[in-house]
């Protein structure tokens, strides 16, 4: 019983962690776009 309930918490946590670092991958990305679409549109004026 000891084992199901251990490897459930690490599933769980495990699980979580994947989660968040989706998030913070999807964050970074937004951001790289923002910056790409305002570099394109500081070389158009150019």
């Amino acid at each position: 019983m000891k084992k199901v309930l251990v490897a459930s918490c690490i599933a769980m946590f495990v699980l979580a962690g994947c989660n968040t670092f989706k998030g913070v991958g999807e964050d970074v990305s937004s951001a790289g776009k923002a910056v790409t679409k305002t570099a394109e549109k500081t070389q158009d004026r150019l």
